[in-house]
């Protein structure tokens, strides 16, 4: 196995780790945006890199995810070459945690979060943290906390805002002395994000890149926020999947087509 490029290991416990997973957003369109410099918030942050997707949508995704197995880097041939920021102690791979990643125990990485001393938090986006449904509560349930309400729905132009809104809101109640881990599912580029563009009647690749450009200008107040308020954080940002426009004869995801399975990734200090 690798060694990692990140001391996972002395990060966890003495950083809060945030984990935002811009869903459904593509790489083509997120390498676009940043060589047009269109995200400035996500381009202060180092560029992004172009990873393998761990499923072709939402449900499947996180559960990888939460497990510990982050998108990996797109020209890894076999298991052993992957950088593993966490690892299931447990399980697999020898049962031996690679040389700078974060061993845990119990079902998810939130689970060792929380055995660590974390606070784990959830603010929701898609259906699948929608807890009015039994399987919408089954992501929630891994956090020691879950959010989720109508106005932070795919359906709402203004859903990145109302989460982040949230967020500011809640940091000033939290314990400084207790570490967060937050997951945060950020939708808006996720269908329907039409109206992100003005006059655009349906979606289409710009308003996927309308809609990137919309949720970077509100990832900006979070972080400023974060770091101002927390101090030390690690920063996870990501794709769980891309989509399709058409491309081949193909629609939305739940498909393996190279623009599902192919997915942005950075991380960071803040």
């Amino acid at each position: 196995m690798n060694a990692n490029s990140i001391q996972m290991n002395q990060v966890v416990g003495s950083h809060d780790i945030l984990f935002i997973c811009l869903d459904t957003l593509r790489y083509d369109v997120a390498i676009q945006e940043e060589e047009a410099e269109t995200t400035p918030v996500l381009n202060r942050y180092g560029p992004w890199q172009k990873r393998q997707a761990p499923g072709n949508f939402t449900y499947p995704s996180h559960h990888a995810m939460f497990a510990g197995f982050l998108p990996c880097p797109f020209e890894t041939k076999k298991l052993e070459d992957r950088e593993l920021l966490f690892f299931p102690s447990h399980i697999g791979l020898g049962r031996k945690v690679p040389k700078g990643a974060y061993g845990f125990s119990g079902g998810s990485i939130m689970e060792g979060f929380a055995r660590d001393g974390y606070d784990t938090w959830c603010v929701g986006g898609v259906a699948f943290f929608d807890k009015r449904s039994d399987m919408g509560k089954v992501f929630p349930s891994y956090f020691k906390k879950s959010y989720w309400n109508p106005s932070f729905a795919c359906p709402v132009k203004d859903s990145t805002k109302n989460q982040v809104d949230f967020i500011l809101k809640k940091i000033p109640k939290a314990l400084k002395d207790v570490p967060i881990f937050l997951y945060l599912n950020v939708d808006a580029i996720h269908y329907p994000n039409h109206f992100y563009l003005e006059g655009a009647t349906q979606d289409s690749l710009l308003t996927h890149a309308a809609a990137l450009r919309y949720v970077d200008g509100q990832l900006g107040r979070l972080l400023d926020g974060w770091k101002d308020a927390r101090g030390d954080t690690f920063v996870i940002c990501c794709s769980d999947h891309g989509t399709c426009y058409g491309e081949d004869g193909c629609y939305s995801h739940g498909i393996n087509h190279p623009m599902v399975t192919t997915v942005p990734y950075k991380h960071f200090f803040l």
